[in-house]
């Protein structure tokens, strides 16, 4: 639980230096309570103070970083319900299944088309980031060849066995990558942390019930594994997601620190349809890991998707330059359209402009992200900043006519666009959908 105000100032100096930036001690207080300041800034606190304050004040769910370098991802540290409190900071890894039982000649490719799993949306790259290798043979041999293959991805691996012989040899040839050693259970709990503190790798742990779950973390911190992740699928989707949130609401309402981690869930259907929609629905709610068994792009693209908006600030919309942007093969008469700099609204006009096949210019006004009604609403998208857009040499540089296109949600500002600009304002459809036949049956060029 976070500390108040009144609880940090007791293990201040109280000497009221100033020596923080702070005029007084419990003013500093107050600044590390609202996290506006950290306790490094007081140079006299007690050597038994900042100990005191570093245990109580540590994140409620541990920050746990699996793999290493570019595809090193972290999870957990999240110290909010709900994003509209805050925001949440470290996506959810998504994760896709391959077995060691896969054939040899096929192993490579199964590995590649999980590591291909790339896409683009709204100007933004977005991937599975995670491979989860599973013992299904339940010897070493596979397991070895598999991991071996796993850790040439870069992404950041899972070795799924409960055999600590067969994980012991898996981690011989991949430790440096820093997997999810997974898992520890109440049969093997000492022998798998063993190997977690041997190669300093995240350990999972996978209990009957979160109080079980509770007394294995305990545990596995006392035998010296403090990066752990709590392993919460149960039969059903219902059962799955009241373990997450009793997860997250213990842990950061209750201070529960044996139950302070980030969770994983592993496939809750064999039917792929199912999975999937169970899986999405755990990544809003508060999966930090989310395994899957398809490399399907159906599959795989809505969970990405889904990430990205639960995991993109509300307060900081997704925008692109503002500028004049070139669809197809434009030339001097080609129309040039408005539109603002909220991604979502710039990829979708340029995707049915694309679809129109006329070349186009799009002009992109800095609107601080918002959409056009929102814009207009706001006056973040006025006559005057289109006027001034249309007359930078950008713009008149590349067109010989004099007519611009204007959404049709903003049909008020024609007049006063064309008084300022001296352009000829044209009024597009109120929808992006309908461009394409609006450019083929309203725009004649010049």
């Amino acid at each position: 639980m976070a500390l108040k105000a009144l609880d940090i100032f007791k293990h201040l100096p109280r000497s009221n230096c100033a020596e923080c930036g702070s005029p007084t001690c419990l003013a500093f207080a107050m600044q590390i309570a609202a996290k506006k300041a950290s306790l490094d800034q007081c140079p006299r606190i007690t050597p038994e103070g900042l100990a005191a304050l570093e245990g109580a004040s540590a994140p409620p769910i541990r920050l746990v970083t699996i793999g290493t370098g570019d595809g090193a991802i972290q999870i957990g540290q999240e110290t909010v319900l709900f994003r509209h409190d805050e925001t949440f900071y470290h996506p959810t890894g998504v994760a896709v299944l391959v077995g060691d039982d896969v054939p040899e000649g096929e192993l490579q490719r199964a590995v590649d088309a999980i590591a291909g799993l790339k896409f683009e949306r709204v100007g933004q790259k977005i991937a599975v980031d995670m491979i989860a290798v599973v013992n299904a043979t339940g010897n070493c041999e596979g397991f070895v060849r598999a991991a071996a293959a796993a850790r040439e991805t870069g992404l950041a691996p899972i070795l799924m066995s409960a055999d600590p012989e067969a994980m012991t040899a898996a981690l011989a040839v991949c430790a440096d990558a820093k997997p999810l050693i997974y898992r520890a259970d109440a049969e093997n709990w000492e022998a798998m942390a063993a190997l977690a503190k041997q190669h300093g790798c995240p350990l999972a742990v996978d209990a009957e019930d979160l109080d079980a779950a509770a007394e294995l973390t305990q545990q596995l911190v006392a035998a010296g594994v403090e990066d752990l992740v709590l392993d919460v699928t149960r039969d059903t989707l219902g059962a799955t997601l009241e373990s997450l949130t009793k997860v997250r609401r213990l842990a950061l309402k209750k201070g529960v620190r044996a139950l302070g981690y980030p969770c994983l869930v592993r496939p809750l259907s064999n039917d792929p349809n199912v999975a999937t929609a169970a899986a999405g629905t755990c990544i809003a709610k508060y999966a930090g890991i989310v395994v899957v068994d398809t490399t399907e792009h159906w599959h795989i693209l809505p969970l990405l998707t889904v990430r990205m908006n639960i995991f993109t600030d509300p307060r900081k919309p997704v925008q692109v330059e503002p500028g004049l942007y070139a669809i197809g093969a434009v030339n001097d008469k080609s129309p040039l359209l408005i539109t603002t700099n909220f991604s979502l609204t710039y990829y979708t006009v340029e995707s049915d402009v694309e679809a129109s096949r006329v070349p186009c210019y799009i002009g992109v006004i800095d609107t601080e992200g918002t959409s056009v009604l929102t814009a207009w609403a706001s006056e973040k998208l006025t006559a005057e900043k289109v006027a001034t857009f249309l007359q930078s040499p950008e713009v008149s540089g590349k067109l010989s006519h004099r007519t611009v296109i204007i959404p049709g949600y903003i049909t008020v500002m024609s007049g006063k666009l064309e008084d300022a600009a001296g352009w000829q304002v044209m009024v597009g459809p109120r929808e992006s959908s309908a461009i394409p036949k609006f450019l083929k049956t309203m725009w004649k060029g010049e």
